[in-house]
């Protein structure tokens, strides 16, 4: 074979190695990379269907609870689905159909349609029924119907002391306005700990004028979008270091300053006037004394820096006269 035949086979060896080293890479690269979700066209958003069997929908439930009506339709349900939070969470989720089950009424998974945009009156009394109001459509006042959709919110309650005592969703709020069922958080809370403000803690924080939610629903601060919709929301009602933190930076990394900043208001509650005007006295005439001791000692160091400036001075004089002289005389002899 001649030498410029062996220069081409081994030219077009490398090339195609180089090239199937490549395309190698490449298929890999996108192997392991996650693909780009296609964002849901128009067609593919389950819009609202007719009324479906079963549900009349909350505007049929306003001719006998128009009262109830007109203070749902302003609240966070009714506006579950509609809310631009919702809508711009949602789109950056893909439109992902699963999210409607919480955010719409009388969602059908087969289909993916829906009665009512938001949660309406059925969402939580279920389907209506043809024959009321002879037949009651009440609900269960219980953890279990909130936990469908605020599972995260039930799962914290669950973890707390209220979960044990039994006290449920209900008992707090308001299920139609979704407001606590007193005129604050505080007084709510007073229903059942009416002496808790005697305690040092609770009562300095109550007269700065913080209501009991702000130590025990505390929530750090968000610094991103949460996922999936999901925050924490403090019902453990558990106060932890992140809750000190969030007002007290200066003093909450040691815990022996709170301590001790308690205990001293604590003492001086019992000590009068005259006791501490006495006290004052008393460091007042030592502070003259070390200001006295002070300046004696500055006058008794510059005299012994005097006198030993003056003997080595002379000293160091004498040896140096006493060389020069000593020059001379055998400068002279010789």
């Amino acid at each position: 074979m001649s030498e410029i035949k062996r220069r081409s086979v081994r030219r077009g060896s490398l090339a195609f190695i180089l090239v199937f080293a490549l395309s190698l890479a490449i298929g890999g690269i996108s192997g392991l990379t996650r693909p780009t979700e296609v964002a849901a066209s128009p067609a593919s958003i389950p819009a609202e269907s007719a009324q479906a069997p079963g549900y009349a929908g909350s505007e049929s439930c306003k001719e006998c609870h128009a009262n109830i009506i007109d203070v749902w339709s302003g609240t966070r349900h009714s506006q579950a689905f509609s809310s631009p939070i919702f809508q711009r969470d949602w789109a950056a989720e893909g439109s992902n159909v699963s999210c409607l089950e919480c955010h719409t009424t009388g969602y059908d998974r087969a289909s993916g349609k829906y009665t009512e945009a938001g949660i309406g009156c059925e969402s939580c009394h279920g389907p209506f029924q043809p024959n009321h109001p002879q037949q009651s459509m009440s609900v269960k006042p219980d953890a279990e119907l909130c936990a469908r959709c605020h599972k995260q919110t039930t799962d914290e309650w669950r973890a707390s002391k209220h979960s044990d005592a039994g006290i449920v969703c209900e008992d707090c709020h308001n299920p139609h306005s979704q407001t606590p069922k007193a005129e604050t958080v505080t007084a709510l809370c007073s229903n059942c700990h009416k002496d808790r403000g005697d305690s040092f803690t609770h009562g300095t924080h109550a007269n700065a004028g913080l209501e009991c939610s702000n130590c025990h629903m505390y929530t750090s601060p968000r610094t991103s979008s949460p996922i999936q919709g999901l925050v924490p929301t403090g019902h453990t009602f558990a106060v932890g270091s992140d809750t000190c933190i969030g007002c007290h930076q200066d003093t909450v990394h040691t815990r022996d300053e709170i301590i001790k900043l308690s205990g001293e208001v604590q003492q001086l509650s019992h000590v009068d006037t005259a006791t501490l005007q006495q006290q004052l006295d008393v460091q007042n005439q030592q502070i003259v004394k070390l200001e006295a001791q002070s300046s004696v000692r500055l006058y008794t160091g510059l005299t012994q820096g005097a006198i030993i400036g003056l003997l080595t001075g002379g000293a160091a004089a004498w040896v140096v006269s006493r060389g020069i002289r000593v020059i001379q005389v055998e400068d002279d002899e010789e």
